[in-house]
């Protein structure tokens, strides 16, 4: 790699690459990129048919099935551009909703116990069955599938402010329930609601600081406010959409004569059947996503209600497993792109069309959690983001959970942190390892990576109180 900034560097075309590659790092993020191999994972996808400007890497990127995890790639829909699920990832829609509570920090210590026994108690977790939410059958799920968080708000599941603060205001047009399988809807039925397993989690914050009073005083949030941020995705009918389209676009790379150096990256013209059929029911899981953060929304309000008589207000809820149909212009020229974003969130700048309302002005909240014990970052979209408006999701793994298991045992962990005044709800101990912090690079250093490479600004720092995981 070439060093084109201090939070810039370049892998130069070469082979079957159509584009370069741009990771986005610091000098001390850095060892652990080149020590990954997310690297190669960047050079093959700049073989993609269709792909301009550059196969980018976020701050946080780290290897992941077919595109690393924390990689942006763009297709040009009308010279051939492609659309490969391994951009989006098997959790589809898989994203980090924001909830201010009307109280301080201080408020709120004489009830943290409490308030974490009731978000324990009723948040539904791990890989299984189990959901806020049980659907009638396949005629209920269609319509959450079109209608994503709106349809949840309609049925009682939210206020309509919810769908102001929420990207594409709660659902994706685009969704074709049709594309999305029988066995998909049956693993989809009973987890409209829950968490799901991994990395996954409900935290219970406070915002330590705040970088940009204005900017924070826009989305809500204050110094010492309360908050909380869920982190989850479509779960099992997600997965399922994903693993039933890889299977369709693999069986059919030699039908369009696409050439691949990786199996995991298989694709399909964007304009092509299988290409359409892909968005379609991506789209459809992704409103399920939606539908889904919605749905924990809601139990989150009510153990606040419960717990301390206080109400909860929706900051932003933004996906970072997405590939959607948009324009930017390339070497001059307006063009109509599918920009996957993998692990990667949309970061969008003050005065950008695409936001509407009293974010206009502000610009799009871009939410960045950290892992249990360290600090979660709200930042906000900058001017001249030449990654399709594109930011890092989170901290980023550096250790496998395998690793995590040898070094870390749950219940020191667990005692650890509550020895730091951080109340923790696991699903098992054996979870609990494998999330530990140090198996995550620092975010603090992602955060500043990525305000040095001008993709997103910080706008407040929050820290844990209490964490629910997955």
């Amino acid at each position: 790699m070439r060093e084109e900034s201090p939070f810039r560097f370049r892998i130069e075309q070469q082979g079957a690459m159509r584009v370069p590659g741009v990771v986005f790092a610091s000098r001390e993020l850095l060892p652990q990129v080149v020590g990954d191999q997310a690297l190669e994972q960047v050079v093959n996808v700049a073989t993609l048919p269709g792909i301009v400007r550059a196969s980018y890497a976020m701050p946080d990127v780290h290897w992941g099935y077919g595109f690393p995890i924390g990689g942006v790639a763009a297709t040009d829909v009308e010279a051939g551009g492609v659309v490969s699920p391994g951009g989006v990832g098997f959790d589809i829609s898989c994203g980090v909703r924001l909830l201010a509570a009307g109280m301080e920090r201080a408020e709120l210590a004489p009830h943290l116990k409490r308030l974490m026994d009731i978000l324990g108690d009723t948040t539904p977790r791990g890989a299984g069955r189990g959901g806020l939410w049980k659907l009638s059958g396949r005629a209920q799920m269609q319509k959450l599938l079109v209608g994503g968080a709106r349809y949840a708000v309609e049925s009682g599941h939210g206020v309509p402010r919810d769908l102001d603060r929420c990207e594409d205001r709660g659902a994706l047009a685009e969704a074709d329930p049709e594309q999305v399988g029988q066995r998909a809807v049956e693993r989809g039925l009973h987890q409209v609601g829950s968490l799901g397993s991994g990395n996954h989690f409900l935290e219970v914050q406070a915002v330590d600081e705040v970088y940009d009073t204005r900017t924070a005083a826009a989305f809500g949030l204050r110094g010492g406010q309360v908050c909380v941020m869920i982190h989850c995705g479509s779960r099992g009918l997600g997965h399922q959409v994903c693993t039933d389209h890889v299977r369709v676009m693999d069986h059919s790379l030699r039908t369009y004569g696409i050439d691949i150096p990786d199996r995991q990256l298989a694709c399909a013209p964007v304009v092509s059947p299988a290409g359409r059929d892909y968005l379609g029911a991506m789209a459809a899981a992704a409103n399920y996503g939606r539908a889904n953060r919605q749905l924990l929304t809601q139990a989150t309000r009510h153990a606040f209600a419960t717990a301390i008589g206080v109400d909860v207000d929706l900051v932003y809820d933004v996906s970072h497993n997405m590939a959607k149909i948009e324009h930017h212009e390339v070497d001059g020229v307006r063009r109509l792109l599918c920009v996957h974003r993998k692990g990667a969130t949309l970061a969008l700048p003050p005065g950008h069309p695409g936001l509407s309302g009293d974010l206009s002005q502000a610009g799009q909240p871009v939410l960045v959690p950290g892992t249990m014990g360290t600090a979660s970052y709200v930042m906000v979209g900058t001017p001249g983001n030449d990654a399709f408006f594109s930011a890092c999701h989170g901290a980023g793994r550096v250790w496998s959970r395998h690793r995590a298991l040898r070094e870390v045992r749950g219940e020191d962990l667990g005692n650890a942190l509550a020895a730091r005044g951080i109340a923790v709800r696991p699903a098992t101990w054996r979870g609990l390892a494998e999330e530990a912090p140090d198996a995550y690079k620092d975010i603090d250093a992602v955060a500043a990576a990525t305000e040095g490479a001008g993709l997103a600004r910080r706008v407040a720092r929050l820290i844990p109180l209490g964490v629910v995981k997955g």
